[in-house]
């Protein structure tokens, strides 16, 4: 029998309207944790300045420590939430990153800050996976993907808008400001909570894997340790691949990646089920989805950087160029999540890799000319892309994946993320310094000017242009998985792939 329940806990048909409730719930602290996590990056110079600091290699840990953090505990969401309640376990990670979010702002030295934001951290990285496999469970049956697509939407709002208002209070008001505003935001959230979120069934589970629970979020948090500080240092110039601290960072990594997939697919009651990989319709879906998480995060990263290394734009005028593409990705995610309710995922993978692809070749083009106009087109392109397709290939890696297994595939999947989008700032970062420091040799010049930042960031978008179209390429082999025998939504083959 399926555990899909709807918001009473029972049993049967619901409609979108009765999960309204919670669903506010989930998306206020969603939103929050997602705003918070992009609006820091803005305020690093503000920061270096307010601390005294001679340059951004202690405060970048502030970003670093965050992520660490969010890696390391991602892969303890499904066994918390399975363990102690999807309710109990998101309405206390919001509490914590309310807690933290008040602490940083009451920060006096830059090493508490970054105490601090390990805290929030902490918080912050179980709510999505809980949170997506929290809606899944409540959706009304054929309407997951409409749901989903809601869910999307302050998952690529919050990366778009963060800039925008992280930028309004460092320029108008202060610093601090970035965190208090938070305070409201979760105390609300916890309220709504608490009022519309419903006891789910715990599913039951064995005694806490304890090696799993060392190797796993050693090797997430290395990893993306290890590939952050990869890239080329700002000052010298040169490439920092080869430096102990990337080198030792991505070794251990591996070397505890192994270790966990090795004691994980033994383990009759594991961590992460890694056996779902066996599935090959799950196996297709995410590296379809690691492939598009890089050439979309990378483009998100490297637009922010061209507009204001190249063009001279502040941080709050970048924002406001970049909100085409937040609108677009609220106009376009619910439409993606009801047609993929209709038509599967496959289809709008394509489309919406299409789009991504597009509007990483238009970008290719930019010169030391162009106007806005050219920047915020692709921008738009760039979120209705987006907003089409990354909701539906959540759905369908949940869809492919057992259903009493929900909580362990979005923690697999977002642990993942983070590996991906660091290895997409740091790659795409060390392109775009090659090539201007190529540039610069051939044309003798001392200092970069506007005309090498576009040749370097178009020669960069040039490369997403190729990834985006091997993703697309790749979304062809996605097929819409198969109930299994006993009428549940969790795919056929992914319950024959685990029970072997």
């Amino acid at each position: 029998m399926s555990s899909k329940a709807s918001p009473t806990g029972t049993e049967g048909s619901a409609s979108i309207r009765s999960i309204l409730g919670p669903l506010i719930a989930i998306v206020v602290g969603i939103f929050m944790v997602i705003l918070d996590g992009t609006a820091v990056n803005v305020a690093l110079p503000k920061l270096q300045e307010e601390f005294e600091l001679l340059n951004l290699s202690l405060v970048q840990w502030t970003v670093i420590g965050y992520a660490l953090a969010q890696a390391a505990v991602i892969p303890l969401a499904g066994w918390l939430s399975d363990r102690f309640g999807a309710k109990k376990v998101f309405l206390i990670s919001i509490g914590m990153f309310t807690i933290g979010s008040a602490l940083c702002a009451m920060a006096n030295t830059v090493e508490m800050l970054i105490a601090f934001r390990i805290i929030q951290g902490v918080g912050g990285g179980v709510v999505i996976p809980i949170a997506m496999a929290f809606i899944y469970r409540l959706s009304p049956p054929g309407k997951v993907g409409a749901v989903m697509g809601m869910l999307g939407i302050p998952i690529l709002l919050g990366p778009a808008l963060g800039p925008v208002v992280a930028g309004w209070l460092v320029e108008y008001h202060s610093w601090q400001w970035i965190f208090l505003i938070n305070l409201p935001i979760g105390v609300i959230g916890i309220i709504l909570g608490i009022r519309t979120l419903p006891n789910i069934q715990r599913q039951a589970v064995a005694s806490l894997d304890i090696l799993g629970m060392i190797l796993g979020p050693l090797a997430f948090a290395a990893l993306v340790y290890g590939v952050s500080q990869g890239g080329i240092d700002p000052v010298t110039g040169e490439s920092t691949w080869a430096d102990a601290t990337t080198l030792i960072g991505i070794g251990v990594g591996v070397i505890a990646l192994i270790l966990f997939i090795l004691v994980e697919t033994n383990r009759q009651s594991p961590l992460l089920e890694l056996r779902v990989f066996r599935s090959g319709n799950f196996t297709k879906g995410i590296i379809v989805q690691w492939i598009s998480q890089i050439a979309m995060f990378g483009t998100m990263f490297m637009v922010p950087l061209f507009l204001q290394q190249a063009k001279g734009y502040s941080p709050f005028e970048t924002g406001l160029i970049m909100l085409p593409q937040a609108l677009a990705s609220g106009v376009f995610m619910p439409i993606g999540g009801k047609l993929s309710d209709r038509f599967g995922a496959r289809p709008l993978v394509l489309a919406g890799m299409a789009l991504t692809t597009i509007s990483a070749l238009l970008l290719s083009g930019i010169t030391a000319e162009s106007g806005i106009g050219t920047v915020m087109l692709p921008l738009a392109l760039l979120g209705a892309g987006m907003g089409l397709f990354m909701m539906p290939l959540n759905n369908h890696l949940i869809q492919s994946a057992p259903q009493n297994l929900v909580g362990r595939v979005t923690s697999l999947t977002n642990a993942a993320q983070q590996v991906m989008m660091s290895f997409a700032i740091a790659v795409l970062t060390t392109l775009s310094s090659t090539k201007m420091k190529d540039l610069m040799i051939e044309t003798g010049k001392q200092r970069p000017d506007l005309e090498l930042y576009a040749s370097s960031f178009g020669y960069t978008f040039l490369i997403l242009v190729g990834i985006a179209l091997v993703g697309g390429l790749l979304g062809l082999m996605i097929q819409k998985p198969k109930k299994s025998e006993d009428g549940s939504e969790g795919n056929a083959e992914a319950h024959m792939a685990i029970s072997h």
